[in-house]
């Protein structure tokens, strides 16, 4: 599994940021499944009912 956090942005990106970067090419030795997970971490959100985080998750 991949992980990628952000801050106020949103789980979208963080996900492009992995394949745009080729993060997962790293790993071209590990033959399983490999996932790729998106969080993104929402200040406005903070004492709100909404979700204090988003979170996106992709196969490779």
């Amino acid at each position: 599994m991949l992980v990628e956090l952000k801050y106020d942005k949103d789980a979208d990106s963080a996900i492009r940021q992995i394949r745009e970067n080729r993060y997962d090419g790293r790993l071209k030795k590990y033959f399983g499944n490999l996932l790729l997970d998106g969080i993104n971490y929402d200040k406005e959100a903070k004492g709100t009912e909404r979700k204090h985080y988003t979170c996106l998750i992709e196969r490779a």
